[in-house]
């Protein structure tokens, strides 16, 4: 399952990567549960379309970024993590973050994103 978990980690950040707005949205629906959530810092949305146009801003916000995964996926129960970061245009590598993957029960689609920016702090 690990290989197949992976796979659609990849695609969906795939997702953020992909110019064309009618290909970005047919990658998503290949992943996205009907009302699956995504959740980070600055934005909470529900099923395909809000995500989409939440995509929309941030890749407008940093023209020729993409995204890219930079641990393995570890899973268990149906949820995943990963680290990935924001590679800018001119190379520029920003700080790694985390998302917190809750798969269906099939494993065949997202239900939930939730990300978090920057690297975990150590504890005072």
């Amino acid at each position: 399952m690990l290989s197949n978990v992976t796979d659609l980690i990849d695609r969906y950040c795939a997702v953020w990567n992909e110019a064309d707005d009618a290909r970005r949205a047919t990658l998503l629906h290949a992943v996205w549960a009907k009302d699956a959530t995504y959740t980070d810092p600055r934005a909470a949305t529900t099923g395909a379309e809000e995500l989409l146009a939440h995509i929309v801003r941030i890749r407008a916000s940093r023209p020729g970024a993409r995204i890219e995964r930079t641990t393995a996926v570890d899973i268990h129960h149906g949820i995943a993590r990963f680290g990935w970061r924001v590679v800018e245009a001119d190379g520029t590598e920003l700080p790694e973050g985390l998302d917190i993957a809750v798969f269906s029960s099939d494993g065949s689609h997202i239900e939930s994103i939730i990300g978090f920016f920057g690297p975990l702090q150590p504890a005072k």
